[in-house]
């Protein structure tokens, strides 16, 4: 039995991917990366429109505080820190950024008389509020009470701490929990030394307390 097929059974053949009109895989690839290549190479860059830029822009408010004594009044981004505020915009650079998490104490201040964490407290919430950070407790050239008893029992090491701790000190005494060195170390154990001078903080503390 023959096999050959009739001429009009028998498909014609493809045509190669060159005489396609449509781009192939590999042309494309090709176009793709020297149109990428001439981007990087010429430095150029696609920028969305004037309107996308500004409404990714950060909302920012005008808060007025009065800090160590001083009213000031500044323009924020809202997610400001008082840390930042103080440190970056007021270079009051007494109060340290620690975690920047609110576990080391290092950051604390007082808000109104109260003890804060500096870095979880959002600058723009204290309209009208009075801060005091470690360089407001001096009169002059005469130290706190508490600044002297640091400096007398030796309750500091490196020292980095020691602005948080004064000012939470400060705030304990104020507060009134100074009954008993187990109290002072309970109402200061959100302030850390990773030196260890736990026992001449807590008598710095005792000492100006019983002064008072």
């Amino acid at each position: 039995m023959s096999l050959d097929l009739p001429d009009s059974a028998v498909p014609p053949p493809a045509e190669s991917d060159e005489s396609s009109s449509a781009p192939t895989r590999r042309t494309f690839i090709a176009t793709s990366t020297a149109v990428g290549g001439a981007v990087v190479a010429g430095g150029t860059f696609l920028a969305g429109p004037p309107e996308a830029s500004a409404a990714a822009a950060s909302p920012s408010s005008r808060v007025s505080l009065t800090v160590n004594g001083t009213r000031r009044t500044v323009t924020v981004d809202n997610r400001t820190s008082l840390l930042d505020l103080l440190r970056e915009h007021l270079d009051l650079t007494g109060s340290k950024k620690g975690c920047n998490a609110g576990a080391c104490g290092a950051c604390t201040v007082l808000v109104d008389g109260q003890r804060v964490n500096s870095c979880l407290t959002l600058a723009v919430r204290l309209e009208g509020a009075q801060v005091t950070t470690i360089e407001g407790l001096a009169e002059g050239d005469r130290l706190h009470p508490l600044q002297q008893a640091f400096i007398d029992e030796d309750a500091f090491q490196c020292g980095y701490c020691t602005p948080g701790q004064i000012m939470s000190g400060v705030g304990c005494i104020q507060e009134g929990h100074t009954g008993s060195p187990e109290e002072i170390r309970e109402y200061m154990s959100g302030n850390i030394c990773r030196c260890g001078c736990y026992v001449k903080i807590v008598r710095a503390v005792e000492q100006t307390a019983a002064r008072k």
